[in-house]
């Protein structure tokens, strides 16, 4: 098959069944909520490949803020792997984002490839997994106790988030609290959001993240109260490497490491944020 034998087109929700059929074959959590906040969010830049009528492919690419656009679900149906679609698929997205900043969280397989685009290594992050958690215990957390996040926190999450990820995902971080409250915890300080945890459900997993926190002991304190709600569920959480205290936390409680990614920006890194308060990701779709 060559590349004239394909077609590309924007992504729509109308497309979510085909997109969730290419996901679930990777084994990957993403639900049909994660695809609809993908579509919604990328101001027409998601990219779905057929053929004839099949869908052998997807590249999504949020737009946060208009100054970064962020690069997920790059999927090609096995069948036509090598055959130029995932080339494709990037060649239009980046095309279509080329006037902002451009950032991913790469497998190390993908790496090499980005690489090819002028993609450049930012940091590590381990994906830690837990088929059943039995216990979400945590060593002493200095007394702090997260309270939930209500719809009038929200504009403090978002400028919270903004601050640490480096640029504001209002939609994202709106969508998450009012679709998952319980899954969302802040901290406060002398009434200042010092750390806050988002989550979601998956396919496979509960993901737990995003986590922001003014100190490890605010992020473990989070993590805890968190996983409180998951006993006997899989969980799935997504770690900064350098972020090993938490690492061994998690460990403690019986995860173990499935994979790591890496986090890539194209030509300059405009949008650090501040990875020293960033302990979990929302999940490499998402950022």
């Amino acid at each position: 098959m060559s590349e004239t034998d394909f077609k590309l087109r924007p992504l729509k929700l109308n497309d979510i069944s085909a997109a969730m059929n290419l996901s679930t074959a990777e084994g990957w959590n993403q639900t049909e909520s994660d695809w609809a906040l993908l579509i919604k969010e990328s101001e027409g830049a998601c990219v779905l490949a057929e053929q004839g009528s099949t869908a052998i492919g997807t590249t999504t690419a949020i737009n946060y803020s208009h100054q970064l656009a962020w690069i997920g679900m790059v999927l090609v149906d096995k069948a036509y792997r090598g055959q130029g679609v995932s080339k494709a698929l990037l060649d239009n997205v980046f095309k279509n984002t080329s006037d902002i900043s451009i950032k991913l969280d790469a497998t190390p397989a993908g790496q090499q490839v980005y690489r090819q685009f002028d993609f450049k290594d930012e940091y590590l992050i381990d994906r830690m997994v837990n088929v059943s958690l039995t216990n979400s215990a945590s060593s002493d957390n200095s007394g702090i106790e997260p309270e939930p996040v209500k719809p009038e926190n929200i504009e403090d999450i978002v400028a919270s988030d903004a601050a640490v990820f480096g640029t504001k995902r209002e939609h994202l971080v709106t969508s998450l609290v009012k679709e998952y409250p319980d899954k969302a915890w802040m901290v406060r300080h002398n009434n200042r959001v010092t750390g806050f945890v988002l989550g979601r459900d998956g396919n496979k997993y509960h993901h737990v993240g995003p986590v922001s926190a003014s100190t490890i002991e605010v992020a473990r304190a989070l993590i805890a109260k968190s996983l409180g709600g998951l006993i006997q569920k899989p969980v799935v959480v997504d770690v900064l490497q350098d972020k090993q205290a938490l690492i061994a936390m998690l460990k403690s409680l019986g995860f173990t490491k499935q994979r790591h990614f890496v986090r890539m920006y194209k030509g300059e890194n405009h949008f650090p944020g501040i990875t020293e308060h960033s302990y979990c990701i929302c999940g490499p779709e998402f950022g």
